[in-house]
């Protein structure tokens, strides 16, 4: 028996009770109509991570549909990161759009050179998975350390070691 079914319907409901705290937050935005201090980073980085996956999966990077499970999440995941990073847009102040907006841009530019240079400057497969695949690893890790951003930001100048020690307690709780 292939282990294959078990770990895509694990990766699946893993992913999908993260959505589910997403949409947590998001109600309470559109509740009080106001983003209060939440900030839209881990959505935008996120939103990064499920386009490179994506674009991993497809058949232009991956040998026919070998990764459609990867499609299939990560498609999801843009769906629901677009629709939280617009409610954002919509209850923000004027500079957190200006922000988001300016964050969400360079992370389609680096998507769609990404893509462009998978496509024509690579002409196998293998070389565009590995490529695609490590721009895709950094973005990985970039959307686990993206929380921390916030604990940086909630911590005053008086505690800054707080702080240190908050984001140790997180990397070893996330590496553990």
């Amino acid at each position: 028996m292939s282990i294959y079914p078990y770990t895509y319907i694990h990766t699946y409901i893993r992913d999908k009770r993260i959505y589910v705290l997403y949409s947590l937050t998001f109600t309470r935005v559109i509740r009080k109509r106001s983003t209060e201090e939440f900030s839209c980073i881990p959505y935008i980085v996120a939103l990064s991570n499920c386009l490179l996956y994506t674009w991993y999966g497809l058949p232009v990077v991956s040998y026919k549909w070998e990764n459609f499970p990867v499609i299939t999440i990560n498609g999801l995941g843009i769906i629901l990161e677009l629709s939280f990073i617009f409610i954002y847009l919509w209850f923000a102040p004027t500079r957190g759009k200006i922000k988001a907006g300016t964050i969400t841009t360079m992370v389609m530019v680096i998507f769609t050179v990404t893509a462009i240079i998978s496509a024509f400057v690579f002409h196998d497969h293998h070389h565009r998975k590995v490529f695609v695949g490590t721009i895709g690893l950094v973005a990985s890790v970039a959307m686990y350390a993206a929380p921390l951003v916030v604990v940086f930001a909630e911590t005053s100048d008086n505690d800054k070691e707080c702080g240190i020690y908050a984001v140790l307690f997180i990397f070893f709780l996330v590496l553990g």
